[in-house]
């Protein structure tokens, strides 16, 4: 996740880059505002919905007017059967931030022969990467020894883009380093293409693009979708908080300082699952968001809203209203 927008520090930043337990750079990730989402509240005494999606008028039931939002672009189906249920400029490309990550995490969890406790061992060159580009971090430790489940975790909660680029060099192929992560970019655009996301292109491995790294509401939404099929992804994705455990270079056990998990509206919005956020300069404030409520589940994306708080209003308002039109 990009870390400065409008001269504002993101939610990620800088993170300690550490060899042998020794500190050379230090940041703290700061947490995003709570977000009281409740989708409902009481009014002279009786209970109405936020977003109402019908009222009576004559006897005769009538849509509520679809919400208004903050966020440039948005989109919500129900994810049963992937009809839509609000649309604002639901494909029109714009950078996606962090939410590339869940991309990053489905192609790692479509591995054939996958072993989530296949260790990694911390690389100098992640750490470097998280301080060149002044980006978000799970504070993963040089020579410590991490599991590819911890990894997930640290992608997801946290938004590490060191993660991120562990994942992708443990999981792309070649000989160097610089063609794995190539090679594990084209990957995750295989990927977009076999899942028919035709407005979808992906240069990075953790949002940080290079112009070329871009999605729409509706197809973001669309790969969530399909990405919660993973019942790994889904147990990752709905966690608020996870502390690993990692492998020191000396063969100790390091107890990490537990990952958060950006996305706000768990525990605060009544049946949120997931998904996940992401920021940037050009990305602004985006959060691909899902939620679950009498066995059924819709699920949606928000992309450049105006602030970590608006997204989670934005992701609120369009979830109360598609929950109505179920």
């Amino acid at each position: 996740m990009i870390n400065t927008i409008s001269g504002i520090r993101s939610r990620g930043a800088v993170a300690a880059a550490l060899t042998g337990g020794m500190v050379l750079a230090a940041g703290v990730l700061s947490s995003a505002p709570a977000q009281a989402a409740g989708p409902a509240y009481q009014a002279s005494g009786v209970r109405a919905q936020l977003a109402a999606t019908s009222y009576k008028a004559n006897g005769v039931r009538a849509a509520a007017p679809a919400p208004s939002i903050a966020a440039k672009g948005g989109f919500v189906m129900n994810d049963a059967n992937g009809a839509s249920l609000y649309t604002k400029a639901a494909d029109t490309k714009r950078s996606t931030g962090s939410t590339t990550k869940i991309m990053t995490a489905k192609v790692v969890l479509a591995q054939p022969n996958l072993n989530l406790d296949a260790k990694v061992t911390v690389q100098m060159a992640y750490s470097d990467y998280i301080v060149s580009k002044n980006a978000s971090s799970a504070r993963l430790i040089v020579g410590d020894k991490v599991t590819v489940r911890q990894l997930l975790y640290g992608l997801m909660l946290p938004s590490g883009c060191d993660a991120a680029y562990a994942l992708a060099d443990k999981f792309g192929t070649g000989t160097t380093r610089a063609a794995r992560v190539k090679s594990f970019i084209g990957k995750m655009n295989s990927t977009a293409k076999s899942l028919g996301l035709k407005n979808t292109h992906f240069d990075s491995f953790d949002g940080i693009g290079n112009g070329q790294n871009y999605s729409t509401p509706r197809d973001l939404t669309k790969l969530a979708s399909n990405a919660m099929k993973s019942s790994t992804f889904r147990t990752i994705v709905k966690t608020k908080k996870y502390t690993a455990k990692t492998v020191t270079k000396t063969g100790g056990t390091r107890t990490m300082a537990a990952w958060t998990n950006t996305n706000t509206l768990l525990g605060s919005y009544s049946g949120a699952i997931g998904v996940k956020t992401g920021s940037g300069p050009e990305a602004k404030y985006c959060l691909v968001f899902a939620a679950t409520r009498g066995g059924k589940t819709v699920i949606g994306t928000v992309l450049a809203s105006t602030s970590s708080t608006q997204r989670a209003t934005d992701a609120t308002k369009l979830m109360n209203y598609g929950f109505g039109r179920l």
